[in-house]
């Protein structure tokens, strides 16, 4: 099953939903259980001989930090 994120179109929060299927409908922010939720498209993580590392190429980062200068972005 894949997790989803998700943006609260009411609060603002953001959060994760681990769906069965792609039909997100049924989805409601934890925060005001509003159902007012946006899909966001989401970066995928593996990791390689070489350590973490995003799914976007040219990111820039690692995830940990924002720079791409940490020592495990290499």
């Amino acid at each position: 099953m894949p997790i989803f994120e998700f943006k609260c179109r009411e609060c603002g929060t953001k959060f994760e939903e681990l769906l069965r299927s792609c039909d997100d409908s049924n989805v409601t922010c934890p925060n005001c259980k509003s159902n007012e939720v946006k899909r966001l498209i989401s970066t995928f993580a593996y990791s390689g001989g070489s350590g973490f590392k995003t799914g976007v190429a040219g990111s820039g980062g690692c995830g940990t930090c924002s720079g791409g200068s940490c020592s495990t972005c290499h």
